[in-house]
């Protein structure tokens, strides 16, 4: 049996939605918790220090290497170091659904920026803390749309599709310092910010329930124990995987 040694992580874009149920389950656990978000990350992680939980709240935009420099430093001037990273920020619930012809250069780049630079950043700040932890755990949020091919977003699909692959890269990089690197690839999840911007009613039947083998809607709570498992002990030898939590709609 294995018993759990609590970690310090970093989640980015943690302080609301699937960020934030990642964040209060891992801190339930034990874990120290370092919530990394555009708006919104202080107030969160006092939600969690009002729970008996440590946590602490980073301002920061994961495209700026100043700002994910100081969220390194902040986890481990609060806690003594970084054991883990997720990746969880990226841009999905305000991107418009449309045709790939139909996608300016922009907003195309805009995606990629924060979709794949975002978590390139991140993880080469914390990679010396990694390092120095022994057993350290990066974890990538991607989505199970490359393995879909889903239609009318195509900058999105392209983004999480490199995320895999940047997932894969990392884990043969990284094992050498006893790093590993996954990812999780969720299906279509009523986050609060699918639900605030109605996208569960735009997105069609297909991808939210009649696609997957389990019929019924995603919630965030389906995705925090595939997340515990893989920043936790037991997982100290498996990397470079992509584990999909959907339902069923996908078989990798």
């Amino acid at each position: 049996m294995i018993t759990e040694v609590p970690k310090t992580i970093i989640v980015t874009g943690g302080a609301s939605g699937i960020g934030y149920a990642f964040c209060e389950h891992l801190a339930e656990l034990g874990h120290r918790i370092v919530i990394a978000d555009l708006r919104g990350a202080d107030e969160s992680a006092g939600k969690l220090r009002s729970a008996g939980h440590k946590a602490i709240g980073v301002t920061a935009d994961v495209v700026s290497e100043t700002d994910v420099a100081a969220m390194a430093d902040a986890a481990q001037q609060e806690f003594g170091g970084i054991d883990g990273l997720v990746n969880n920020a990226g841009l999905f619930t305000t991107l418009a659904l449309k045709p790939f012809d139909q996608i300016t250069n922009q907003e195309w780049m805009r995606v990629m920026e924060v979709n794949t630079l975002g978590p390139f950043n991140c993880a080469k700040a914390v990679l010396p803390a990694l390092r120095r932890s022994g057993r350290g755990r990066l974890v990538n949020i991607a989505s199970t749309v490359p393995i879909k091919g889903a239609p009318n977003m195509a900058h999105y699909v392209a983004s999480k599709g490199a995320v895999i692959a940047f997932t894969r890269s990392l884990a043969r990089e990284l094992a050498k310092d006893k790093i590993t690197v996954n990812a999780i690839a969720p299906g279509f999840t009523l986050s609060d910010g699918v639900l605030q911007s109605d996208l569960q009613n735009r997105i069609g039947d297909n991808a939210r329930t009649t696609g997957r083998c389990i019929q019924r809607d995603q919630v965030p709570a389906d995705l925090v124990s595939a997340l515990a498992y893989l920043v936790g002990d037991g997982a100290s030898f498996v990397t470079g995987q992509t584990l999909a939590v959907d339902g069923g709609g996908v078989f990798l």
